[in-house]
């Protein structure tokens, strides 16, 4: 057994994405207590389903809230179709759907009577054209025989779903959801992830979650933010890809985890009933018993996350 950690290369992704609708570049934000929130974001976001990924108190509500125009950055930019939506906020405002992480509802109004004042609001008309399009989309959500229901009614998923309806209204080019499926249950979840899925096909979806399944699941190309800063962004085969030939698996003892976490850089352990699975991050196999395998997105997240975080220490 090595008795030190491996200090590993830096893990870069290479892929040529194709054409950005929303550019960020060197967004800086500092709140007035002083807390660092971005430090220089630069992204580019396609059409599609575009994951961005991070833990808790990483930046990603802040930068959904920039880019949503609801907040100022303190320097750096967003272009959406190459206008400044910094300068001006209505631009994105036009063309923009937006569920963040908790919204409020009127308590007695039903979801059709709600979805069509959101309607007003964004200036979806005449009164025909506003009707058709909140009853496709209570179906398209698979709400349009709960419609007369008050919303505050429904449970968390169906009102995840309504959430996403409102999101649709006016046809928008871009779409922003944060932490869509925190709290769902496994049924509300699939098929909160089928609406996300057929949206995807036509606009630019920026799912902002610190759930990897849900990434792997919907999403062709992938950023990870860490203390405010991209750590990784790319295709997610591409970011697979910078770990080939350097995942190493082998099953152990629950007892030997953590041993093994002292010597080598262990990047995941899945735990069974007397044993656990663990994959490694080393440049060499680290010794008998080690077997290579393809790295997936967990791996990605927990080696780039810890890189970043050792180099900020």
């Amino acid at each position: 057994m090595h008795t030190a950690r491996e200090r590993d290369a830096p893990l870069l992704a290479s892929a040529v994405p194709p054409a950005p609708m929303l550019q960020i570049r060197n967004l800086l934000h500092t709140y007035a207590n002083g807390v660092r929130a971005l430090a220089g974001v630069d992204l580019d976001v396609p059409r599609g389903m575009y994951g961005l990924l991070g833990p808790n108190g990483a930046g990603k509500s802040t930068l959904m809230r920039i880019v949503a125009t609801l907040q100022q950055p303190t320097a750096g930019s967003v272009t959406l179709g190459g206008v400044d939506v910094i300068a001006d906020p209505f631009a994105m405002r036009r063309v923009l759907g937006y569920l963040p992480q908790e919204f409020g509802v009127y308590p007695r109004i039903s979801a059709e009577d709600l979805l069509d004042h959101l309607a007003v609001l964004k200036g979806v008309c005449p009164a025909k054209v506003r009707r058709e399009q909140v009853h496709a989309l209570l179906e398209q959500t698979n709400l349009y025989d709960a419609r007369k229901r008050a919303v505050s009614t429904y449970s968390g998923g169906m009102r995840q779903r309504f959430g996403i309806a409102q999101a649709l209204l006016g046809n928008p080019q871009i779409i922003i959801v944060d932490e869509p499926t925190a709290g769902l249950d496994p049924t509300e979840r699939h098929r909160f992830h089928e609406v996300l899925s057929e949206i995807g096909a036509t606009v630019a979806v920026i799912l902002s979650t610190h759930l990897l399944d849900d990434v792997s699941r919907l999403c062709a190309r992938a950023a990870i933010l860490f203390d405010g800063r991209i750590v990784a962004d790319g295709e997610l085969s591409s970011l697979v890809a910078t770990l080939h030939g350097r995942i190493w698996r082998k099953t152990v003892s629950r007892a030997e985890v953590e041993a093994y976490r002292r010597d080598f850089n262990v990047l995941s352990s899945r735990y069974t009933e007397a044993y656990a699975v663990i994959h490694v991050l080393g440049n060499d196999n680290p010794g008998a018993g080690f077997e290579a395998v393809s790295g997936e997105l967990q791996d990605v997240y927990f080696a780039m996350t810890a890189e970043a975080d050792k180099a900020g220490a």
